[in-house]
């Protein structure tokens, strides 16, 4: 690979093609109306999938770390095509679909999610924030392409025909896409940059590890911390992220101006990831960290009052997606900078475990509290709480070299 910038090309081919599951949206009311589904039920699809993608992750990040990028972001291509494929000759049946676009697809995410970010931290060290912004930025545009694709072929060829459709393009672009991503040379440095020395002991007398395994890293209070303030931002974004669509169409927009307004969380997603990725690297990881909950926090406080104008509700899809999406920016160059970028594919995957639990917590609450209530009042409450506990979380949350 003689430019490094190559494996940042790759790594957005990719994530376009796994951040479709964030248009998720799209599709519940039209599984409602031709399948009968209910809203419970489009969300558990959209959780099994999110939790299957953090699960299998675990064992790609321990693969990856020892053939390369390569090959399984190759595998998870094909696995993720074959999900969307098979669902589309089910019958629709929920059970099928869960099995189906839920469970293969979101094994086929979890296999492809973790390389282009190990990759890119490595070849990166220069820059890990805003090069991790940059290869998850896909994840959040490629929803809004996929959400303008899927809604546009759900209404020529119906839902099973966009499932069969989208499986192909994705079996296709993320196996192109996998052909950029190698490791650097042993021992890389970009031109001009040197490594921080990790002196023996922090500031506490605790003996540094420059590389942990993911069995010391979890020995760690700072994984721990690192891991509830993912759940609770996570769990904030997914919750609107599944339901945005149905919200907007309850508080009396049209379906035509809600999907917009998934649109706009997608793209506002892809940037949020990038600028936070890029405000880290100045700002330091926790400090960004502090400020995006905050602000998510204060905006999933306001949210029920914000559906009832299209105006509102851009803004308030904006902002949720621009601060969800830093998530992504943060947690994988936080977990570099703390643990190493050794074992970074392993350690990452678990604390990415976090997303997991945030993805069966967030859609299904917020499906839950609509089909029992009415209102999604008392979900989007709830979640506001926790974001401003993660803020709190972050100010105690030192770099293990200093703590």
């Amino acid at each position: 690979m003689k430019n490094r910038w190559l494996v940042v090309i790759g790594a957005l081919i990719v994530q376009m093609c796994l951040g479709a599951i964030y248009a998720w949206s799209v599709f519940v009311n039209p599984l409602k109306e031709q399948f009968a589904f209910t809203t419970t039920q489009t969300q558990i699809v959209f959780s099994i999938g999110l939790a299957t993608f953090a699960l299998v992750m675990v064992f790609a990040g321990k693969w990856q770390d020892k053939v390369g990028p390569r090959k399984v972001a190759i595998t998870g291509g094909i696995v993720l095509g074959l999900g969307y494929i098979l669902g589309g000759l089910t019958d629709g049946s929920f059970l099928a679909i869960a099995l189906t676009v839920g469970l293969i697809g979101g094994a086929g995410i979890g296999l492809g999610y973790v390389c282009p970010i190990a990759a890119g931290v490595k070849w990166f060290p220069d820059k890990r924030g805003l090069i991790t912004g940059l290869a998850v930025a896909g994840f959040g545009g490629g929803a809004w392409i996929f959400a303008k694709i899927a809604s546009s072929l759900i209404a020529s060829v119906g839902v099973l025909d966009t499932f069969l459709y989208l499986g192909i393009i994705f079996g296709v672009a993320v196996v192109i896409g996998s052909l950029f991503l190698v490791n650097p040379p042993e021992g890389y440095k970009p031109k001009g940059w040197e490594p921080k020395k990790v002196e023996a002991t922090n500031k506490s007398g605790e003996k540094i590890i420059e590389n942990y395994s993911w069995k010391e890293m979890l020995k760690t209070k700072q994984f721990w911390f690192l891991w509830l303030m993912f759940v609770f931002g996570a769990a904030a974004g997914l919750m609107v992220i599944g339901n945005l669509k149905p919200f907007g169409v309850f508080s009396g927009m049209t379906a035509a101006m809600a999907g917009s307004a998934v649109g706009i969380l997608a793209l506002f997603n892809a940037a949020g990831r990038i600028a936070w990725g890029w405000s880290s690297d100045k700002l330091g990881r926790t400090r960004a960290m502090f400020i995006m909950f905050l602000l998510q926090g204060i905006i999933m406080l306001l949210l029920m009052k914000m559906g009832s104008t299209a105006l509102l509700l851009g803004i308030a899809a904006a902002l949720v997606g621009f601060n969800f999406g830093g998530n992504f920016a943060l947690f994988p160059s936080t977990t570099a900078d703390f643990f190493g970028t050794k074992n970074i594919g392993v350690n990452y995957a678990f604390v990415f475990t976090a997303y997991g639990v945030a993805g069966i917590i967030g859609p299904i609450l917020g499906g839950k509290v609509f089909d029992v209530t009415g209102s999604y009042l008392w979900a989007f409450i709830p979640a506001g709480i926790v974001c401003l506990i993660a803020a709190g979380l972050s100010l105690f949350t030192k770099n293990p070299h200093s703590a």
